[in-house]
């Protein structure tokens, strides 16, 4: 009887991951399959008829310009963004992790931002940056200096977006950041301070290091949101001036809806698919590394 009891507890136990199997082959397995099997098509996105053209749009995807630029201002939102969030998140959570009169006031509005869409953001941010009555040309004009279309440059316009991207999501970095310094024992400070360690000494030789599993953990999520940054360029920019702005996010939207050329578009989702997860366990695996490397 026991030996029934635990089949049947893990026949049991097995029957509870369907559900969960079930929703991730409908929305996640199938939608890649079908993705692959359309990125070896001439298909437009919307007539019933299609041919396979094999590699084709692969081919076509490493000889297209385009395709080289949003790659590029892919690799620059990932890795601005996350450099900025890490920065300034690390920053933010030093400073608010101790207790003072508003601190929960503090942390609360630094993380507002990430519960807005990041469509929403966008749009909002995009009125301070226009040419024509945007705030911050309004504040340039009472000191006496001349408005600036601050996104008619592709390049300006890139690392506007990385500034912006960067600000909605650092709340989210700051609560990992602090969660991480609360786990350290206040001993190890106390202990570098007393052999007369400065602030300094001790947040480079004991605060970084202990921290490194929370900023591991952060880098590698803020690295996969930037990397596949859709809805602020949508509001900015919609990948221009041009397709100078275009991150592969974006290009994937403007080839299949705009350009009615969807088995392209899936050939550059499927490389984005395995772009960013190569570059994020790369990351992730370099930093966990470093991290043991420490211990």
């Amino acid at each position: 009887m026991r030996h029934f009891g635990r089949r049947t507890k893990g026949f049991s136990i097995d029957l509870l991951y369907l559900p969960a199997l079930i929703l991730l082959a409908m929305f996640v397995v199938y939608p890649m399959l079908s993705g692959v099997q359309i990125s070896f098509t001439n298909w437009n996105g919307y007539s019933a008829k299609y041919k396979y053209v094999g590699l084709a749009n692969y081919v076509r995807m490493f000889q297209d310009k385009m395709f080289y630029t949003a790659l590029k201002n892919t690799v620059i939102y990932g890795v601005g963004s996350t450099t900025l969030q890490t920065v300034i998140g690390v920053l933010y959570a030093l400073l608010l992790q101790k207790k003072f009169h508003g601190q929960t006031l503090a942390r609360v509005i630094i993380y507002l931002p990430a519960m807005i869409a990041s469509l929403i953001m966008g749009y909002i941010c995009y009125f301070l940056v226009q040419y024509n009555n945007g705030a911050l040309n309004d504040v340039m004009k009472l000191f006496g200096a001349e408005p600036v279309d601050w996104m008619a440059d592709g390049s300006r316009a890139v690392w506007i977006i990385v500034v912006i991207n960067a600000l909605q999501f650092v709340g989210k970095t700051m609560i990992v950041m602090i969660a991480g310094l609360q786990g350290i024992p206040e001993l190890y400070h106390e202990a570098a301070e007393i052999d007369g360690a400065s602030y300094v000494q001790r947040l480079w030789y004991i605060t970084l290091p202990l921290l490194l599993p929370a900023i591991t953990t952060s880098v590698v999520l803020n690295l996969i949101g930037g990397l596949k940054l859709f809805g602020i360029i949508l509001a900015t920019t919609s990948g221009g001036p041009g397709y100078s702005s275009h991150s592969l996010s974006t290009l994937i939207n403007y080839l299949y809806f705009q350009n009615q050329n969807a088995g392209y578009s899936a050939a550059v989702g499927i490389f984005m698919f395995l772009f960013i997860m190569f570059i994020s366990t790369f990351v992730r695996g370099y930093l966990e590394r470093k991290a043991a490397s420490l211990e």
